[in-house]
């Protein structure tokens, strides 16, 4: 078995219940600062806490026509509510309320993409979602296979002209299945051609796994993840230096979504995951520290001689230890991994909208 394999089998053996769900300023410029609409002083929206909100939620999920079964907390039952009632806070200034109105607005004509694995596909949901509580315009939707293991989903506002899409793409980097397996190629990225075309394109990956590796001419069927995961997102980033207009596309990478599997993370060792958990951690601090994946991901955006965001949403995501779908999804499997739709998801795209639409 490889390393990739046996670190993350076991968490993916719960998880993987449907295709989605298998998937998961240095030198550069990797922005972190955002402007909040109600105060001009820039400040790391980042950084702050997570605070209890009676106005929140921001819609209804059950309301919502495109919410997914793996995402649907509400909708298969689960007791608690009390996650939807919270609101992130920066430190020093306020993050926007999201109106999809405005949102759709500011960007008409243009085409956002999220591309990458289920957390992405998590993320899109929530953006659709906010978008019909405010604008409950049918949109056009397409959806278009690629291959066995890539598809695209395109919903078109025809008043606004803007296309919200998601392209799952688990690795970013490309996966061949040959006579041996999957093998993961570390350093072949055929997809870009579509990516560049968008005006504004979200990344993200880190769900990994494989049968066998392959960099240059070499297959090997155990790797380092951690370093296999470090030389996939260089592949990514020299893509993004060489081949992507950024005076056209605005390029961003939504960070490591974190998972709550083992409660020693955040000092309730008795937890074996996130089932019982109802509140997040309150106050800025998660016990056990950021992953290094994050810091991995940063090194690599640091080679980055293009502006490119980086949606930092790893730290504020630690926090909500009580934000995961649990057994409450379609599949009643144990999912500590993906986010129920209303919920934190909704923070990401506020993040997002104050990005794109500053």
């Amino acid at each position: 078995m490889s390393v990739g394999m046996g670190f993350y089998g076991l968490i993916l053996g719960a998880i993987c219940l449907c295709p989605w769900l298998c998937l998961a300023s240095g030198e550069g410029h990797v922005e972190s600062n955002l402007k909040g609409s109600s105060n001009e002083m820039a400040c790391n929206m980042y950084e702050g806490e997570w605070m209890l909100d009676s106005s929140y939620p921001l819609y209804d999920s059950s309301a919502c026509p495109h919410i997914r079964k793996e995402f649907d907390c509400l909708g298969f039952g689960r007791p608690a509510r009390q996650y939807l009632k919270y609101r992130w806070q920066p430190s020093q200034c306020n993050l926007p309320r999201f109106d999809g109105k405005t949102f759709l607005t500011t960007l008409k004509g243009k085409q956002i993409m999220f591309v990458g694995d289920s957390v992405s596909l998590n993320q899109w949901q929530s953006l659709l979602c906010l978008i019909h509580s405010s604008v409950p315009e049918q949109p056009l939707i397409s959806e278009q296979p690629m291959d066995q293991t890539v598809y695209m989903t395109n919903h078109t506002y025809p008043s606004y002209g803007v296309s919200v899409i998601v392209f799952h793409t688990t690795y970013l980097v490309d996966i061949v299945q040959e006579k041996i397996g999957r093998v993961l190629k570390l350093d072949s990225l055929q997809n870009g051609r579509i990516w560049k075309e968008m005006d504004i394109v979200v990344f993200n990956t880190w769900l990994w796994w494989w049968d066998y590796v392959q960099v240059g001419n070499k297959i090997l069927k155990d790797m380092d993840r951690m370093e296999a995961f470090r030389l996939g997102l260089t592949t990514w980033a020299n893509w993004v230096n060489t081949e992507v207009d950024t005076q056209k596309t605005q390029v961003l990478f939504q960070g490591i979504s974190p998972m709550h599997y083992h409660g020693i993370e955040w000092n309730e060792p008795e937890a074996t995951n996130c089932a019982n958990e109802t509140q997040p951690i309150m106050g800025p601090t998660y016990p056990s520290g950021l992953p290094r994946a994050l810091f991995v991901l940063e090194d690599v955006l640091k080679t980055i001689t293009k502006p490119v965001h980086l949606l930092n949403i790893t730290h504020l995501s630690q926090l909500r230890k009580d934000a995961h779908p649990s057994s409450y999804n379609g599949f009643r499997g144990m999912d500590c991994t993906h986010w129920c739709v209303a919920g934190l998801p909704d923070t990401w795209n506020m993040l997002l909208s104050a990005v794109v639409t500053s």
